[in-house]
């Protein structure tokens, strides 16, 4: 048994969700639920298959974005894992509609953040194990900080 660490390679502003599933319709189900729950969504899927083939999948309506997500799952190999990468839009708009589909198992991470992927290698394959998100924790908020979030999240939308 061995254990690996790999970066998901994407540009900053891109927006990641990391889950697993378990079924080959997976990313089709994923593109529809997707494209149904934000108007003009960018983005890209791809999807480890685990049996047959073991092939990746993938799906999306950018692009530069579902080969950035092949690509990046192919370096995971971990079965029946997707990773799904977003374009101008937060986790937070499609997260509701990810868990909806009936083959989402489970998600890893839903981020802008630098991930690395913690994997364990087996003679059978790969499987994740759990994922560095971003950086260690510096310290506790400050009344300036809490202001400073307050502001940031009125300022983006997300409360009024």
């Amino acid at each position: 048994m061995e254990l690996l660490a790999v970066r998901i390679e994407k540009p900053d502003d891109i927006n990641l969700i990391l889950g697993q599933s378990h079924f080959i319709k997976t990313v089709e189900d994923l593109h529809e639920a997707l494209a149904g729950s934000v108007p003009g969504l960018k983005f890209g899927i791809a999807f480890c298959e685990s049996s047959g083939p073991a092939l990746v999948r993938k799906s999306g309506t950018d692009a530069e974005l579902t080969n950035l997500a092949a690509e990046n799952c192919l370096r995971l190999g971990a079965g029946h894992c997707f990773l799904i990468f977003l374009r101008n839009a937060f986790p937070i708009n499609v997260l509701a509609a990810v868990k909806a589909v009936p083959e989402v198992v489970g998600l890893h991470c839903a981020t802008a953040n630098p991930v690395e992927v913690v994997l364990v290698e087996t003679a059978q394959g790969r499987a994740i194990l759990g994922v560095v998100d971003g950086m260690k924790t510096k310290g506790i908020e400050t009344d300036q900080d809490v202001a400073h979030r307050k502001e940031f999240l009125r300022k983006i939308g997300y409360k009024l």
